[in-house]
């Protein structure tokens, strides 16, 4: 058996580099014809995004994915149209709720320009028909689906319909399945072994490499170019947003202290009920930083790692060496 590897395990190692100023290299990131700032995104998680995040990250060419809890999702999408929104882009379910509601976006003829089916076991049935679903009712979306962690399941996915996958189970830090269910795989292999794969295996079909959203695990800005050398094409981060000043995460009080409320989208805390828990609440240390701020942050450290890479742009993450520590 291959040992397989979180982040903390693993260490990039520099490279040659003629950059001559690390405000020079480029972190943007297109995806599907459109350039983002940054390739890293906040969590679909009530303590993490709100609507008014998801307004400033879209208008400042951030790429984001509202969540699905405790919101009126036509209500939110025709509010981001009335707006005229630069990027659209919502989490939905896979019950028959959220056939509705797709139903509604539909007849409204409300734009959405992504979608994100947000499940935890992401390699099923009900996934497989949901995609379904969504490209015979909203043809121009793309679809990100997930969360899964194997290979398989990232061809599946993407053979059903899929545009973007997200990968990664129980490795976020309010995430309890890998105690309570004993399955999960550490990020940095999970992603290695999940990048560089194709929706067509035979010369007859679709060749296209499967971009994926690395998710969980996220613990430092650096933990970014890790999962960018390991193959993501895009980062989700909860913790690193929910500790900002500014974030939906509300205030505790804990030994005393004044801390962040960050928690999993299996809580109690957000599900409001006991039933099949796999997530928990953390107290966590606000940073001191507002989102705008902390986005600076990550787009200066990124332009670090790209200079250590060796590169001017995202693409030197593709060739830097690492090791196990």
């Amino acid at each position: 058996m291959n040992k397989a590897y979180k982040y903390s395990d693993v260490i990039l190692i520099p490279q040659y580099s003629e950059c001559e100023s690390r405000s020079d290299c480029d972190t943007s990131v297109e995806l599907f014809e459109r350039k983002y700032r940054l390739p890293i995104i906040p969590a679909n998680m009530k303590s993490v995004i709100d609507i008014d995040i998801s307004r400033y990250m879209s208008n400042n060419d951030y790429f984001y994915i509202m969540h699905r809890f405790d919101n009126d999702l036509t209500e939110d999408v025709a509010i981001a149209n009335s707006e005229n929104w630069k990027t659209i882009s919502f989490s939905i379910g896979v019950q028959d709720k959220d056939k509705t509601i797709i139903h509604k976006l539909r007849t409204n003829k409300l734009r959405l320009d992504f979608l994100t089916i947000d499940i935890a076991h992401g390699h099923s049935i009900k996934m497989k028909r949901m995609i379904e679903f969504i490209k015979d009712n909203l043809p121009d979306t793309k679809i990100i689906a997930g969360n899964v962690a194997t290979p398989q399941a990232t061809k599946d996915l993407s053979r059903w319909g899929a545009d973007i996958i997200k990968v990664g189970v129980g490795q976020g830090s309010p995430c309890t399945t890998k105690d309570k269910t004993g399955f999960t795989v550490p990020m940095f292999s999970c992603v290695q072994s999940c990048s560089n794969l194709y929706n067509g295996e035979f010369e007859d079909q679709d060749h296209k490499k499967i971009p994926i959203i690395a998710d969980g695990g996220v613990s430092c800005n650096g933990d970014v170019a890790k999962a960018l050398v390991a193959g993501a094409k895009m980062v989700m981060a909860g913790g690193l947003f929910a500790a900002c000043t500014d974030s939906p995460a509300k205030l505790i009080k804990f030994n005393g202290d004044y801390l962040k409320g960050y928690f999993g989208s299996a809580s109690y805390e957000n599900k409001g009920n006991s039933n099949h828990i796999e997530g928990k609440l953390n107290a966590i240390q606000d940073n001191k930083m507002t989102y705008e701020r902390k986005l600076i942050e990550i787009e200066e450290d990124i332009q670090s790692s790209i200079s250590y890479a060796g590169g001017k742009n995202l693409s030197a993450f593709n060739s830097v060496d690492y090791r196990s520590q």
